[in-house]
């Protein structure tokens, strides 16, 4: 695993040594399930500038985002066994400070969900939406930080927060011609 942070470096320690755990934790359920392992990552710490033009660059979509995912290398079943995770650290703030939590717990979230989509995991329909969040928040409370995206919402509120950021999550999620590469570009 690799960790670069053009920002937030004091971040770094933190994330290596919570996505190393949340690694073997993933790897523990890989092996009861056919994906394939994930063998190697990189993580990017990057500024709203950066995020802004990988988004447009990749998505065609203009402004930052929370986080990208870029598949590198595939098995023979076509499944990533390497791949890239790039996420904001001004977003991790911004959404941190209205949510109330620390923002190295909103980093280690998108750093999490980012890794799902490299194993496989997706979020356009509503219940691999709920699939993903739940893995994350089990994850995250199996790490001691208990659920960070679910934040014990009602379940009113919960619902509206989840088609909400399902809606944000679809538009991001469709590539743009130039970002499709072997499993369909940047997630």
């Amino acid at each position: 695993m690799t960790i670069t942070a053009e920002t937030g470096r004091a971040y770094v320690p933190f994330l290596r040594q919570q996505l190393r755990a949340a690694h073997e934790l993933l790897e523990s359920t890989v092996k009861r399930s056919s994906r394939s392992r994930l063998r190697e990552l990189s993580i990017a710490i990057v500024n709203d500038a950066r995020m802004s033009d990988l988004h447009a660059q990749f998505m065609g979509i203009h402004g930052p985002t929370d986080v990208l995912t870029f598949p590198i290398d595939q098995d023979a079943s076509g499944h990533v066994t390497s791949g890239e995770v790039i996420v904001c650290l001004p977003q991790a703030r911004r959404q941190a400070k209205q949510h109330r939590i620390p923002p190295r717990l909103e980093l280690l979230l998108y750093a999490i969900h980012g890794m799902l989509h490299l194993l496989g995991y997706d979020d356009r329909t509503a219940r691999d939406f709920h699939t993903m969040h739940r893995t994350e928040d089990d994850i995250l409370t199996q790490l001691g930080f208990g659920p960070v995206f679910d934040r014990s919402k009602t379940p009113v509120q919960h619902a509206l927060h989840a088609r909400a950021r399902l809606r944000r999550v679809s538009d991001k999620s469709r590539p743009t011609k130039t970002a499709r590469r072997s499993r369909g570009g940047a997630r």
